[in-house]
């Protein structure tokens, strides 16, 4: 037998399957079902998250403070994850508060203290939790114990350097005590070991110590020192309640050098809450991973926090972000739990787009075969219609004439079904439709048949 020749560049095969469907028909029935699907999987990609970035930029302290050397320990833990964190140096919490808040800056998220000016902040900062605190000492030189700020009024005062997050805290306080710059007090803006300093050799009457200056040995120090005393905040639930980023910190006695019992007498500080702030667009993951972070590092106990304290979900200063919302009620996502987190970014994204696919996509693949097959059907339906009418009508037959046109009509169905484009797949459906056509000739025949039959007898009968 010759082969048969070759069609569609020599695949013949492909021929023969195309030959099996009607594109038509598939058309008309996929074409609705294909735009909804595309225009669900557009709606879902303008949801899906880009791929978290792999190299993020942090604002901390100057070189050997607490906040870089915290920085310093979340470098080591993004970097688990492949994450490169980028560590700029500052003077501490004020610049990072301007850099945060300055678009300009390439800046992704810093360590700030409570209690800035306002008007320093942005409205597109928000909080990932409060980390640790920074307790504010003040110590001052007197014969008699002072339990009001406003008894240090017309002293000399080293509040820190300017752009310090201590001597913010310090105005801050102090205004509300009625002490202002410009006033009778002098407020020195001299930092960590000057500070000091000048205490000892009494070139100033009372130091305000917090974050890096505030180190446990130099507080020793002073206290060891005749006639240096530690204030105690005996108004600490009212500064509380007038500054709601501050907290009240019990001291007990001898926490601070057990030998020589000090301080000798309970007493309480107030502390600012430092917050890891970020700014809102700050990659999903990326915030996950950094609260992770975070409670790696600040989760311990030290002097004055209790283990598990931080990092905390409370709001203070900044507006919690809805990412760490989430993070802290329910942690992390089944997908991070479980897989790298390069990979569990990927399936974080590509979880949207399974909506479209599980909910429109799937029962589309099964609802346009069917709805192929029946439209093609409906084409072989529409001429068993007609052949039924045929057959009905061949119940009445009244003459020659009307059955030669009923036949007729048998022979234009015949002629259709015969010159109907089908694919291949129907073919058994089309000859059995050719056997009824048969079928329904044969009876209009046999009407016609009976009918002339009958009409012998009638025409001899009225012959005679």
């Amino acid at each position: 037998m010759d082969e048969p020749k070759p069609d569609l560049k020599g695949h013949p095969r492909l021929a023969t399957r195309l030959t099996r469907v009607s594109w038509r028909d598939l058309a008309i029935v996929a074409a609705p079902a294909l735009i909804v699907v595309v225009a669900a999987f557009a709606i879902a990609g303008r949801f899906v998250q880009p791929a978290p970035p792999t190299r993020i930029v942090m604002t901390a302290g100057t070189e050997a403070s607490s906040f870089r050397n915290y920085a310093e320990r979340y470098r080591k833990i993004l970097a688990r994850n492949g994450i490169t964190l980028e560590i700029l140096a500052s003077r501490g919490s004020v610049e990072n508060l301007k850099r945060l808040s300055d678009p300009a800056q390439r800046v992704d998220i810093g360590f700030v203290q409570g209690g800035l000016p306002a008007e320093l902040r942005s409205d597109d900062l928000v909080s990932l939790g409060s980390v640790f605190y920074e307790p504010l000492f003040v110590l001052y030189r007197s014969a008699t114990p002072i339990d009001q700020l406003s008894g240090l009024a017309g002293k000399r005062l080293a509040i820190g350097p300017e752009g310090s997050g201590a001597a913010a805290l310090a105005l801050t306080l102090l205004k509300a005590n009625g002490i202002e710059p410009g006033g009778a007090t002098a407020l020195l803006p001299l930092a960590d070991d000057a500070a000091l300093q000048a205490i000892l050799e009494r070139h100033v009457d009372a130091v305000f110590l917090a974050g890096d200056s505030a180190r446990p040995d130099d507080i020793r120090r002073l206290l060891h020192t005749p006639g240096v005393r530690l204030f105690d905040f005996v108004q600490g639930e009212g500064y509380v309640r007038r500054f709601r980023y501050l907290t009240r910190i019990d001291l007990p006695m001898g926490v601070l050098d057990l030998g020589r019992n000090l301080p000798g007498h309970p007493g309480t500080l107030i502390a600012a809450t430092v917050e890891l702030v970020a700014r809102s667009n700050l990659h999903p993951a990326l915030s996950d991973l950094l609260i992770e972070a975070a409670q790696e590092v600040h989760g311990h106990a030290t002097l004055l926090q209790r283990a598990g304290e931080f990092p905390s979900s409370v709001e203070r200063d900044f507006p919690i972000s809805e990412d760490a919302t989430r993070y802290y009620k329910s942690g992390k996502t089944f997908a991070y739990r479980h897989l790298p987190f390069w990979l569990a970014s990927l399936v974080d994204r590509l979880v949207v787009l399974l909506v479209p696919l599980i909910v429109l996509l799937l029962p589309a693949l099964r609802v346009v075969p069917a709805m192929y097959n029946w439209r093609v059907r409906t084409r072989i339906y529409r001429r068993y219609a007609q052949l039924m009418a045929v057959e009905r009508d061949s119940q009445n037959l009244q003459g020659r004439e009307e059955t030669q046109r009923m036949l007729e009509r048998v022979n234009v169905i015949e002629r259709a079904v015969i010159n109907l484009k089908l694919p291949a797949k129907f073919a058994d459906e089309v000859y059995i439709l050719r056997q009824h056509i048969d079928f329904v000739r044969a009876r209009v025949a046999g009407a016609a048949a009976e009918v002339q039959s009958a009409a012998v007898p009638l025409q001899s009968a009225t012959s005679r």
